[in-house]
C-alpha cells in the first residue's frame, strides 16, 4: 500500500514517513504543494496525507485540482486550523477525513486503516483499478493480498511491501540501495543480506511453485520484476 505525505515541516514529515513505513506502508514525501501535486498526478497512491498550509501551492488548491481532474484518491487533511468552516470547506472540496494538529500518531494510523478499508472507488473510476496484475499474479492493493493462478499467497507486511514495489516498477532494475530506502527506510549496508533474504523469501512463494519466474536478478545491479514469457 503506497501513501503520499505532503508536509512542509521537515521534522513532522520525517516523523510521519518513519512511522508509516514501520507500519508496513510504502511512503513518498513532498515538502511543498507544487511537488506534491506533481507526484499525485504522475504516480499511483492509495491515500494522500495533505497538510493545508504549504508553500507554493496550498492544500485547498491541491485538493480542488485533484477532484476537478477526477483523481479520487482518498485524502486526509492535516491542519492546525480548528475552525468549523475550515473543516466544512475541506469536505466540500472532497476530503475524506480531517485531523487537527497536534494529533496522536496512533489516531492517524487508525484513520488511515479505516479509510483504506472502507473506501469504495466511484463507479466511473473503473472496476478493479485497485488490482495489479503481472502474468497470472494478482495483487489486491486494498486487501493487501496476493494470488497466483487463483491461489492465495501468504506474505508478511514487508514481503507484501517489497512485492508491491517491484510490481509498480515493472521492468526497472532496482538496486539494493533503492529497495532498502523504499521498503526498510534505511541506508543499505553492504555487509547485510537483508535484501537478498527478503527477495529469496518472496521468490519461494511467488516463483518457485510455478514455471514462469517473474523476479529476476541482474548481476551487479539489483533486481527487477517482469514477465519474460511474452
Amino acid at each position: 500500500m503506497k501513501l503520499l505525505v505532503i508536509e512542509d515541516e521537515v521534522k513532522a514529515g520525517a516523523y510521519l514517513k518513519k512511522g508509516l513505513t514501520e507500519s508496513g506502508y510504502v511512503v513518498d514525501l513532498a515538502s511543498d504543494g507544487v511537488d506534491g501535486l506533481y507526484m499525485i498526478t504522475s504516480g499511483e497512491y492509495n491515500l494522500v496525507i495533505l497538510d493545508i498550509m504549504l508553500p507554493k501551492l496550498d492544500g485547498w488548491q491541491i485538493l480542488n485540482t485533484m477532484r476537478s481532474n477526477n483523481i479520487n484518491t482518498p485524502v486526509i487533511l492535516l491542519t492546525a486550523k480548528e475552525h468549523v468552516e475550515d473543516r466544512v470547506k475541506g469536505f466540500e472540496l472532497g476530503a475524506n477525513d480531517y485531523l487537527i494538529k497536534p494529533y496522536a500518531f496512533a489516531e492517524l494510523l487508525a484513520r488511515i486503516q479505516n479509510l483504506l478499508r472502507n473506501f469504495t472507488p466511484p463507479q466511473n473510476s473503473g472496476a478493479g483499478h485497485h488490482i495489479m496484475t503481472m502474468a497470472d499474479l494478482e495483487l489486491d492493493l486494498l486487501k493487501r493480498t496476493a494470488k497466483r493462478r487463483g491461489e492465495t499467497i501468504h506474505l508478511t507486511a514487508k514481503e507484501y511491501q517489497l512485492l508491491e514495489l517491484l510490481m509498480r516498477k515493472e521492468g526497472q532494475v532496482l538496486s539494493r540501495t533503492t529497495i532498502a530506502s523504499l521498503v526498510w527506510d534505511m541506508n543499505f549496508d553492504s555487509d547485510t543480506n537483508v535484501i537478498d533474504v527478503a527477495i529469496k523469501r518472496i521468490r519461494n512463494k511467488i516463483d518457485k511453485p510455478y514455471d514462469n519466474p517473474l523476479i529476476h536478478t541482474i548481476r551487479g545491479m539489483g533486481y527487477k520484476m517482469e514477465d519474460l514469457s511474452q
